[in-house]
């Protein structure tokens, strides 16, 4: 799952970037108006978290164009703003909610979710099943075979992805960026280390391996025939 963060204040940023990132999601973080308004329009996200007084161009701003352009993102607005007019403002220009700051992270965190259960139960399927491999979104669980696997966050995210592209080599460069949201040095055995972790989990107790390392190429998440 995709955030979209427009907030100029660092330290705020800094902070949801970090639970976010440690909840299992992926954030991009834009600090002005102007160029979150592009990445909103230009890629693809599933929540977007908007502070309201931003350089170039105000949050509420953002909000209309992209109500203007038919983009259905849904939208939790951040703002110090506290009267109720205020907040039926920024939920009548198309915020699909409001929170005031200082706020917790699990509150935020809990927002979140609850946004992307009301999405995708009009958009996407709830959960992600590939042989006898199900991951339910919601409820971010893994059971294979009737069996319960618990992974971590990042864990999840990368066997969300995987069964994604389920059939398709992808590179260690691509799960560096869709995974971990940004790029390590390429020297890096993160991703093995990891991809290491989840296949002990996923396959080791099972009769047919899924996830399979493609020399030189990435991993694939595939049934084994051979």
């Amino acid at each position: 799952m995709r955030i979209l963060l427009i907030e100029d204040d660092q330290i705020i940023a800094d902070f949801i970037q970090k639970g976010m990132r440690e909840a299992g999601f992926t954030i991009d973080h834009m600090a002005d108006g102007l160029v979150g308004l592009h990445a909103a329009l230009t890629q693809d996200y599933d929540v977007g978290i908007f502070d309201l007084m931003l350089p170039s161009l105000d949050g509420l701003s953002i909000i209309d164009r992209l109500r203007q352009e038919k983009k259905s993102l849904p939208i939790i607005i951040l703002s110090a703003k506290r009267s109720v007019d205020e907040r039926i403002d920024g939920l009548r220009h198309g915020g699909d909610d409001y929170l005031i700051k200082p706020f917790s992270f699990s509150e935020l965190l809990a927002r979140v979710e609850s946004l992307l259960r009301r999405a995708q139960r009009v958009i996407e399927p709830t959960t992600l099943s590939f042989t006898d491999l199900t991951l339910d979104l919601l409820a971010r669980t893994v059971v294979r075979s009737g069996t319960k696997i618990d992974l971590q966050p990042k864990e999840f995210a990368l066997l969300e992805y995987l069964i994604r592209h389920a059939g398709h080599v992808v590179s260690k460069t691509m799960i560096l960026e869709r995974v971990w949201d940004y790029n390590f040095d390429p020297g890096t055995n993160v991703v093995e280390a990891r991809m290491s972790k989840l296949r002990e989990k996923v396959d080791k107790d099972f009769e047919i391996p899924l996830i399979h390392t493609v020399r030189g190429l990435g991993y694939v998440l595939k049934r084994n025939h051979g």
